[in-house]
């Protein structure tokens, strides 16, 4: 069974947690600080994090990060703020999914097991995939859709899901110009009122970790006033 790591400072809620999730088949791990967090994240075969904003020693949203640049397993935050900007920054952090407490014990575990799901039929899938040919290619870009993996010349770049699916959606439709909510509604599969901003928010990551290889990328489009085009490179 999954092994999850709970990262929350409130000891009481961090045991609630784990007995809930243990008598539902999972092995946890506790961590009460961020630094053990990063600890037991290194030491143990983790399969999926509970994290929560509030920390003692860091910012959640900075460890979310860091262990996001190292892994791709579901992240999923439980926290008590419930701003939209907040939840924003929390899918900007490289989070799967952003709970808000007080929250039904057994609604987390659907959305866990359902993150957990995703990831290990994606992971069947790389496993299983053809090695040789990209499915989308442009320039030194290259993106295999069946192994969810992406690269820019020989470097991987390290992709969430929903960066992935955004990229390879731009990509499969080159030099299109598509706008936010269209986007959102092909992407998250939900009306899009009043979240636009994390679809600018998961574009910026795109770039940031595109950037990441020179030269810089720059296929990724703003049309200002209408949304973003990828820029196919010409042969």
């Amino acid at each position: 069974m999954a092994h999850v790591l709970v990262i929350e400072d409130d000891s009481m809620l961090a045991v609630l947690e784990k007995d809930f999730l243990e008598s539902n088949g999972f092995t946890v791990s506790i961590a009460t600080t961020g630094k053990e967090g990063v600890k037991a994240f290194d030491k143990k075969s983790i399969d999926a994090v509970l994290l929560d904003v509030n920390l003692p020693d860091t910012d959640g949203y900075m460890l979310c990060q860091k262990l996001r640049n190292i892994s791709n397993i579901p992240i999923l935050f439980t926290t008590s703020k419930n701003s939209d900007e907040e939840v924003i920054r929390g899918f900007a952090a490289g989070a799967d999914d952003y709970i808000v407490k007080p929250f039904n014990p057994s609604v987390m575990l659907a959305r866990l097991r359902a993150h957990l799901e995703l990831h290990q039929r994606l992971l069947g899938e790389r496993q299983e995939a053809d090695d040789s040919e990209p499915d989308i290619q442009t320039g030194d870009l290259r993106i295999f859709v069946k192994r969810h993996q992406v690269f820019r010349g020989k470097k991987e770049i390290m992709l969430t899901i929903k960066e992935f699916n955004l990229l390879a959606f731009l990509a499969r439709h080159p030099n299109q110009v598509f706008s936010k909510k269209y986007l959102f509604e092909m992407i998250w599969h939900l009306d899009a009122f009043g979240e636009l901003a994390t679809v600018t928010v998961h574009v910026n990551r795109l770039r940031d970790k595109l950037n990441r290889v020179k030269p810089p990328f720059t296929a990724i489009e703003t049309v200002w006033g209408n949304g973003y085009r990828f820029r196919a490179e010409e042969e």
